[in-house]
């Protein structure tokens, strides 16, 4: 009889043993979907945080560029616009005083006219800047193409294209933020790359946009943390960033600048 008790308590104590390791792999297996629950929940918000900076970036960077263009505009228009109206208001009234000779009036009469006809020529060259005119009647491609040649015919810098570009590929608002972006590029390749040849690429494949831009300027070291993007190049990410593409940097000192877009 005893020996029976024994044989039960024996199996009550290996069956309470197998319940507490079940219940301790049970307890094991909640902590580490939770923890690893955890893990995820925290990669994500990290992401999301990272992709808040960087919309707040680009909405700086935004924000930044139309107040510079604001003041270039202001100061296009103080100084292309205001000065010349003062010049035949001034005149305008010598003519309204009427105490002027044959060869005085038509003097002022030439002066109002060669004054007109520059500040007519200022206000086409501030609209042109604001949005060009051909890129509004006939589109991106012949936009590029007009904006290289009177870059090649300055002889700032000589610019060679190619450019498979169907026509209304893009919304007239995106082909627009495209146009800034290679304008912008060309500024960067004069006024920083020291650039006297660049060439630009358009093409379109698998329903994706191909902008490949390159100078032979005089380039940068891409490893050099401490190069700083300038609010030009802020600006091309943020219309690259707002047309939901990605790019790809390569230059080295002396050795030009390269990028390549995918819209």
């Amino acid at each position: 009889m005893e020996q029976i008790l024994s044989n039960e308590d024996q199996v009550i104590i290996i069956v309470l043993i197998g319940v507490l390791m079940l219940l301790l792999m049970g307890v094991a297996l909640l902590l580490f979907f939770f923890l690893s629950r955890k893990k995820i929940t925290a990669k994500e918000l990290e992401k999301k945080s990272l992709e808040i900076n960087h919309q707040k970036e680009i909405i700086q960077s935004i924000i930044v560029t139309q107040e510079k263009e604001r003041k270039r505009i202001a100061q296009d228009l103080h100084d292309d616009i205001s000065s010349k109206l003062n010049v035949i208001n001034l005149n305008a009234n010598l003519l309204k005083d009427g105490e002027l000779s044959p060869e005085e009036y038509t003097m002022v009469n030439d002066t109002i006219l060669q004054a007109t006809d520059k500040t007519l020529e200022s206000a086409r060259k501030i609209a042109h800047n604001l949005l060009p005119p051909i890129l509004d009647k006939f589109g991106l491609k012949e936009a590029i193409e007009e904006l290289a040649d009177s870059y090649s015919n300055s002889k700032k810098i000589i610019i060679k294209y190619t450019l498979n570009y169907p026509k209304n590929y893009l919304s007239s608002n995106n082909e627009l933020h495209v146009f800034r972006i290679v304008q912008e590029l060309i500024n960067n390749s004069v006024k920083h790359g020291q650039a006297t040849q660049s060439t630009i690429k358009i093409s379109c494949s698998n329903s994706k946009l191909l902008v490949t831009y390159s100078d032979n300027g005089v380039g940068f070291d891409m490893h050099n943390q401490n190069h700083q993007k300038g609010l030009g190049m802020k600006n091309i990410e943020s219309r690259i960033a707002l047309l939901k593409g990605n790019f790809n940097i390569k230059s080295e000192i002396n050795n030009g600048f390269k990028i390549k877009v995918i819209i």
